[in-house]
């Protein structure tokens, strides 16, 4: 008997593809029929917008398909300007298109290529040509008889070897092969997608029950994708992306759901609320806390004295003294002689955050360990209580295993198999998007010699998470929002400047140079930003050329250092201590300094490049100065002119907090934009997807609905192995 292929048959088992072809749809993620079909449109070209060359017009945006005629790059002598050229020729007549900055048109398209190009049409001494336009390469065969006569022509981001046309045209090859398990859907479909299911059949059938697909009048997943690949109308579009963006988030709030009530079936070492512990530890720091930082710490030292594993997300913004919460309640688990693990995403953080915890205990009844990839050290020392020392790492790990050390702080070094802990009890992981799942279970799974308890689990960030982002990707997490910062801290004076519109002040940037010089001659210090560490083809500022430029010819009386991730983590270390310690007055780094960093004295910061990092990237960015007693200033500066880059960057500017900027941002550009989609493991449309809450909220309540009647979700075999495929894929971290 022959075997029918799937969705998840390989798309190299349905296609004859070249090795080109395959890396390339490897490189898309595309390898099986299911991930193509789920492969949507950027766009779609409106067939009646494509018009003879003869009838363009300055000022039209339209779409054109002809032959290269002639194609010519070059570069201006005098700007140094990348220019390439292309004469386009359909029956009609021809028209020149121009594309500025973009040397690579040259290497993709050539003279005698077939062409279509969309965009807005300018006019050059009365004559009409294409600036800027977007581009595609088509078959000789023509394109239109597969236009199924809808109107619409899907637009598929591509890449070298797989085009926009070979994408469109393979999904209708898909779409011959499948067999619909609903006659009627299939019945619909119309040519040249109505054919009889031969041999190559795919086995077809929607995961999402009937009845809620009925309460929210969401089209079938076979009719979703029809529509998004083969639209009769926009309301058909926006039908398909619904029904598959409730799908995305549904499934995830399902995932997390079944998480956490795994999670509450099992039992974690209660750590006592002792109060005398407790007061006499908070009346030892030389500060007091918030209200706020004191009502999340009571509701955390009250999760973790139960025999539940306490699942918790602290939310709070840059300098809100998040870390403080984290080191009382570890000093809490040690008093009760458990251990407690803290894992950073960097070596630096890791550091900082190791010499943090041992400025807040003073001299500790206990042993706290730092652990990461260049070595090992021990708080007290030996020969000085007050200090840390190293030590081998086989020294800390016999110390760990035998409960001398009560709280480990280090990096991936903590998923180390061989570290063994007597009885860890609570773990805290710090910018938890910096980790994999996989990563987070393993550190939760680590081994005790003395019991088989879950440890208590707390993940703190500080970047700005819009409400419909935490609800879903972080699902199974209760959530805390620390929003109120310490007392005396003094709102950082931002400056966005878009060149070459804006200027800082004075001439050449005369002005900013005086000012930073005042701030250093007052004995303060300053960071400047690049958003690359080597000098490019681009005109995008360098650590390396900015250093030089900076120490020789605009403050060569004052001393400044690099600080990127090039260097070895024991420079990078000897860098920050000599800044910390004001022996650097000028750091010139990379985004690298982004998280963790804290010196007080600092007050200035310049990011170059603004327009190369995301919001949220520059708001922690910006929670690197403003730490201290003294005013503090931000400059945003940013080499782009363009409206929407403008738009965001003082959006930057505006917002009073991360909180307020990230629901902004949401709305402006999409939580991918903000936070970088790769790191909740979300698709585009299910990023798109939190723009609104309502949809959220509804996907989280059917989820909770369907887990009380069934919490297996064992009655929908489908559903259940589309769940656990997507908790394999979606991570809470990069």
């Amino acid at each position: 008997m022959e075997t029918k292929n799937t969705l998840e048959t390989k798309l190299d088992a349905l296609f004859r593809l070249t090795d080109t072809q395959k890396y390339a749809l490897k490189k898309l993620g595309l390898e099986t029929a299911e991930s193509l079909l789920r492969y949507l449109p950027a766009r779609y070209i409106n067939a009646s917008t494509i018009k003879a060359i003869s009838e363009l017009r300055a000022g039209d945006v339209a779409a054109v398909e002809g032959k290269v005629t002639k194609l010519e790059a070059k570069k201006t002598w005098q700007k140094r300007l990348n220019i390439t050229e292309a004469h386009i020729a359909d029956a009609s007549g021809a028209i020149v298109a121009v594309w500025f900055h973009q040397p690579y048109v040259s290497k993709l398209i050539a003279e005698g290529d077939l062409v279509r190009l969309e965009g807005k049409v300018t006019e050059r001494k009365s004559a009409p040509y294409f600036s800027n336009p977007l581009f595609e390469k088509i078959s000789t065969l023509s394109w239109h008889g597969t236009r199924a006569g809808n109107g619409f022509i899907p637009v598929y981001p591509a890449t070298r070897g797989v085009s926009s046309r070979w994408i469109q045209f393979h999904i209708q090859k898909v779409f011959q092969l499948i067999a619909s398990e609903t006659k009627s859907d299939f019945s619909r479909t119309s040519e040249p997608f109505r054919v009889k299911a031969e041999k190559n059949l795919i086995l077809w059938s929607d995961p999402i029950p009937k009845e809620i697909l009925e309460r929210y009048h969401l089209p079938s997943l076979y009719d979703s994708f029809r529509a998004a690949h083969f639209p009769k109308s926009t309301k058909e579009v926006e039908a398909a992306r619904k029904r598959l963006a409730f799908e995305e988030i549904f499934y995830i709030q399902l995932a997390r759901m079944r998480e956490r009530l795994a999670l509450e079936e099992q039992s974690s070492l209660a750590i006592p609320r002792d109060q005398k512990t407790l007061s006499g530890f908070l009346s030892s720091l030389s500060f007091k806390l918030t209200k706020t930082q004191s009502q999340i710490l009571d509701t955390i030292l009250s999760d973790i004295s139960q025999k539940t594993p306490m699942a918790r997300l602290l939310e709070g913004d840059v300098g809100s003294g998040k870390t403080v919460i984290a080191a009382v309640a570890s000093y809490m688990a040690a008093g009760a002689g458990f251990q407690t693990t803290y894992m950073a995403p960097t070596e630096i953080l890791a550091l900082q955050h190791f010499e943090s915890f041992s400025r807040l205990m003073g001299t500790p009844f206990f042993k706290i360990g730092l652990l990461t990839s260049s070595g090992a050290r021990v708080y007290p020392s030996k020969a000085f209580a007050s200090s840390h020392a190293p030590i081998p790492k086989s020294q800390l790990l016999r110390w760990v295993a035998s409960g001398e050390i009560k709280i480990l702080i280090g990096t991936h070094a903590l998923l180390n198999g061989k570290i063994i802990f007597k009885n860890l009890a609570f773990i805290v992981v710090d910018e938890q998007h910096r980790f994999g799942i996989t990563q987070r279970m393993r550190l939760a799974r680590a081994k005790s010699r003395e019991h088989a308890f879950v440890p208590h689990f707390l993940s703190m960030t500080a970047t700005p998470i819009p409400r419909t982002l935490a609800l879903t990707v972080f699902g199974d997490l209760d959530l805390s929002v620390l929003d109120e910062l310490p007392p005396g801290r003094s709102p950082i004076i931002t400056e966005v400047l878009i060149k070459p519109r804006e200027r800082l002040p004075g001439s050449d940037r005369t002005g900013s140079w005086d000012h930073i010089r005042r701030e250093l001659e007052a004995g303060r210090q300053a960071f400047m930003i690049c958003p690359r560490i080597d000098p490019g083809e681009d005109e995008r500022k360098s650590v390396k050329k900015e250093y030089e430029h900076i120490s020789r010819e605009i403050f060569p009386e004052f001393k400044a250092a690099m600080l990127h991730g090039k260097q070895t983590a024991r420079e990078k270390e000897k860098t920050l201590d000599d800044f910390r310690a004001g022996k650097i007055n000028i750091l010139v780094a990379t985004s690298v300094i982004e998280v963790g960093i804290d010196v007080p004295n600092a007050t200035i910061m310049i990011v170059e490049g603004a327009e190369s990092f995301g919001l949220a990237q520059l708001h922690q960015l910006r929670g690197r100065i403003g730490r201290g007693e003294h005013q503090s200033y931000f400059y945003a500066i940013s080499e782009s002119s363009n409206a929407t880059t403008a738009k965001r960057l003082r959006a930057l500017r505006d917002a009073k907090n991360g909180f307020e900027l990230a629901e902004y941002d949401l709305q402006l550009r999409g939580p991918g934009e903000l936070t970088g989609k790769n790191q909740w493991g979300l698709s585009d449309i299910g990023m798109e997807a939190l723009k609104n809450i309502k949809m959220v909220e509804a996907a989280r309540a059917e989820a909770r609905a369907l887990l009380e009647k069934n919490r297996t979700i064992e009655n929908y075999p489908l559903l259940k192995t589309a769940v656990e495929q997507l908790s394999q894929s979606v991570y809470h971290f990069e």
